[in-house]
């Protein structure tokens, strides 16, 4: 299943593949079933493959730089840029602040090019708004790198619907990356219908808000990564989403898929203008991910995921406190 990007753009794949897991951020990957599975993606047609230029510092670039090589033609590249590291208390890196100024835009898509192995980016998109640039300076950086040919397209991501207005006022802008799920439908009161009334398309992360949707979670501590960082993800909120997800596999039995499935299926019935990416580090659940656009979902079939899941039923934010003031700004 492929659709149009944005009113004037590309044509993608509906459901993409989200790479960040295979940089570590979802416990350990592994590089070869890493590629293996970028390789298995754009065999099957689905081109989409989402990064950033800080997930793994680099690595995940570095890894499909490797997976393309010798089929860049295949492959449609969707990078973020702009969301600068910092040490963590764990000795790891953690997201630091935000750096869209466009000397910094300038310098790192070259850094991301040679990652990549590649001589353009199709997306190029800001990880989050930087409250310290004017959102015209930043789109006329990047307009100044399509004229260049270095990028194709410009995107957004996590903006509210004011900056995406000032955004497209200064250059096209074909999508705005947020997340967007049964339990993060925020952006349906403004945000959606902004980006529809400009002709921006929707790509939808974490259309399994992380993994919580596919019900392989059964307590907190099975979770053994930074998602335990995240309030929905955590104690009483924990086990009253549980109950909610139970829910959701009652119905998807009843469809002859998994919950995992019906819950992509249900981002992607939401609008043809919406494309979906979650994300996948093996073979196995990038097939099962893909397999959800076969899943047809009837007005009844909506009605009743409604029902059980309408917009803010979830317990706690999805992002802890300290990285909301990032969001929808």
């Amino acid at each position: 299943m492929n659709r149009t990007l944005g009113t004037n753009g590309p044509l993608v794949s509906a459901t993409g593949l989200g790479c960040m897991g295979m940089s570590g951020a979802y416990g350990q990957s592994d590089e070869k079933e890493s590629i293996a599975t970028i390789e298995r993606a754009l065999e099957l047609g689905h081109n989409f493959l989402d990064t950033s230029d800080h997930y793994g510092a680099g690595h995940n670039e570095d890894v499909i730089g490797q997976a393309i090589k010798g089929k860049r033609e295949k492959a449609f590249l969707s990078v973020k840029t702009g969301q600068l590291l910092a040490p963590a208390a764990n000795g790891g890196m953690a997201p630091g602040p935000v750096n869209t100024h466009p000397d910094y835009l300038r310098n790192a898509v070259i850094y991301s090019l040679r990652r990549l192995k590649t001589e353009y980016i199709d997306l190029y998109t800001p990880a989050r708004v930087d409250p310290n640039v004017p959102i015209e300076e930043t789109i006329g950086a990047l307009a100044d790198l399509v004229q260049k040919g270095v990028i194709r397209y410009i995107g957004l991501s996590e903006a509210s619907a004011e900056t995406v207005r000032r955004a497209a006022a200064t250059h096209p802008v074909i999508a705005l990356q947020t997340e967007y799920s049964l339990w993060s439908r925020d952006i349906e009161a403004e945000v959606l219908p902004t980006i529809r009334e400009l002709g921006i398309g929707l790509v939808a992360y974490a259309p399994l808000s992380r993994g919580f949707l596919s019900g392989e979670f059964r307590k907190p501590e099975d979770i053994k990564d930074n998602r335990a960082h995240m309030p929905r993800y955590q104690g009483e909120n924990f086990y009253k989403n549980l109950e909610l997800v139970e829910k959701i596999r009652a119905l998807a039995a009843g469809k002859n898929c998994t919950p995992a499935q019906l819950a992509i299926a249900w981002v992607l019935s939401q609008g043809d203008d919406i494309i979906t990416i979650p994300g996948s580090k093996r073979i196995k659940h990038l097939e099962e991910n893909i397999a959800s656009e076969d899943v047809e979902l009837t007005r009844e079939d909506i009605e009743s995921i409604d029902a059980i899941m309408p917009a803010g039923i979830v317990s706690g934010a999805r992002y802890p406190e300290r990285f909301l003031s990032t969001l929808n700004r």
